[in-house]
């Protein structure tokens, strides 16, 4: 197949709506954010929350996001959909969404009950997708900015995404930093042949 009829079979495939690969269908919900089964219905009690995952050994993921925000998008769609990514979450985490911009009341840590994005401006998330990830020994902590593991700040492809889940489940957050926890597995992967797919 020459360039010419790639590009016309590849302009057949987007327009009859045929999935690119690692992308799921899904549409946003009322309040404009996208929905996965696996997120907690929660009560937006974040102490309980981290109590009732760290009962199941699990740690906890507040994840901000914000209605018409495009990285968000793209991390449903592709990070999501992903089974190594979705099902390493669920094993390891409980997931609680809450609206960047959102009004709606939530219990901090430390007590201190707040509006979504006031919460949010106390955490000093700025932007979407933020994932602020706590692990299960952080129960009990009435401060969440020592009780939080690591943050992803922004949309990360597939591969750092579940490298950083990996990084404080497996905590070794405790001990080096995130960029020298990647050069060791990429290191380990090359080791064994295997050529991680960072895309």
């Amino acid at each position: 197949m020459d360039r010419r009829q790639l590009m016309t079979w590849g302009a057949v495939l987007l327009a009859s709506g045929w999935p690119l690969r690692g992308r799921a269908q899904i549409e946003p919900s009322d309040d404009g954010l996208y929905k996965q089964p696996f997120f907690l219905d929660s009560f937006l009690e974040l102490g309980d929350d981290l109590q009732q995952a760290a009962s199941e050994g699990k740690g906890l993921v507040v994840l901000f996001e914000q209605r018409g925000c495009p990285y968000c998008r793209e991390m449903h769609l592709v990070n999501f959909a992903r089974p190594e990514i979705t099902d390493y979450l669920q094993a390891h985490f409980q997931v609680v969404q809450l609206d960047l911009w959102g009004s709606r009341a939530v219990l901090d840590l430390d007590g201190e009950e707040l509006e979504e994005r006031d919460l949010a401006r106390k955490w000093y998330v700025n932007f979407t997708p933020t994932q602020v990830i706590f692990p299960a020994d952080a129960a009990g902590s009435a401060d969440a900015r020592t009780a939080e593991a690591f943050r992803l700040p922004g949309y990360f492809k597939p591969f750092h995404h579940l490298s950083a889940l990996e990084y404080v489940a497996e905590g070794a957050w405790r001990d080096q930093p995130f960029q020298r926890y990647l050069q060791d597995k990429f290191a380990e992967l090359q080791a064994q042949g295997v050529d991680p797919d960072v895309w």
